[in-house]
């Protein structure tokens, strides 16, 4: 039994080294080819519409807000500041959605998205999305890379494919840190052993994101409420709880595999 765990032990650790690794250092040189283009389009957003500030900053050899979604698929997350006048409303009502709404209309003026609250006081998300998409479509024609870049049709994601070989999603978004939401108030599971409490009030006080795109559970309804809603994505909870043990390197030959087969 032993020799056979040390036999598979071996040759997962063979597969991690020669595949896995190959696997990351071409995504690796990807990224800093994509990253290149996508900071020289958002800088040009920047000089239009100084409320859109580029948040996708190196940080010890990683991206700050990137995605890997495939070796040709990315995600950049676009943080935009302020959204202190807004109450976080997550009652159900949108499955893995949530409405930012006005927490007193006399407030609108203070906001820095003023224009972009619907008469209910709800901060949209769809018409973020659809002026950032105008100035992203704008910037494309005038950024260096022009020659390389351009904007994917017929979508209201902002999606750009690089080189005809890569396609990056930018996605507005707000960092919601110091609350949890209602919706995942279930989590962690009372009778599981892991996560230990220190990890679980690290996770929930790193909080979670609301991003402006399309939601799967939602298409097909068409009330305003859930064409303003934002998306809640937990990727810095997900980075914290794979550390330790040998997740990310159970998670990297998966994906690996995926991808080979």
């Amino acid at each position: 039994m032993i020799a056979a765990q040390a036999k598979l032990v071996y040759h997962l650790n063979k597969y991690y080294n020669e595949k896995c690794q190959a696997r990351k250092a071409a995504i690796a040189k990807t990224i800093r080819e994509v990253c290149k283009v996508v900071s020289d389009v958002l800088k040009e957003v920047e000089v239009q519409e100084p409320r859109f500030i580029s948040s996708l900053n190196e940080m010890d050899n990683r991206y700050e807000g990137l995605e890997v979604i495939s070796p040709t698929e990315f995600e950049v997350v676009l943080y935009l500041n302020q959204m202190g006048v807004f109450n976080f409303v997550d009652d159900g009502s949108l499955p893995g959605c949530a409405v930012l709404k006005l927490s007193d209309g006399r407030k609108r003026s203070m906001s820095l998205w003023v224009e972009f609250i619907t008469a209910s006081g709800y901060l949209s998300a769809r018409k973020i999305r659809s002026r950032f998409q105008t100035l992203v479509a704008q910037a494309v024609d005038k950024c260096s890379y022009r020659d390389v870049v351009k904007m994917v049709a017929d979508t209201s994601e902002v999606k750009l494919r690089i080189r005809d070989r890569y396609v990056v999603q930018i996605t507005p978004a707000f960092k919601c840190t110091g609350i949890w939401p209602r919706s995942a108030a279930h989590w962690p599971l009372p009778h599981i052993p892991w996560p230990g409490p220190n990890r679980v009030a690290e996770v929930k006080a790193e909080g979670f994101n609301l991003l402006s795109k399309e939601c799967h559970s939602l298409a097909g309804k068409q009330s305003s409420a859930e064409s303003d809603a934002w998306v809640l994505q937990f990727a810095e909870a997900e980075n914290r709880l794979q550390m330790g043990g040998c997740r990310k390197k159970c998670l990297s030959i998966l994906k690996t595999l995926r991808d080979r087969h």
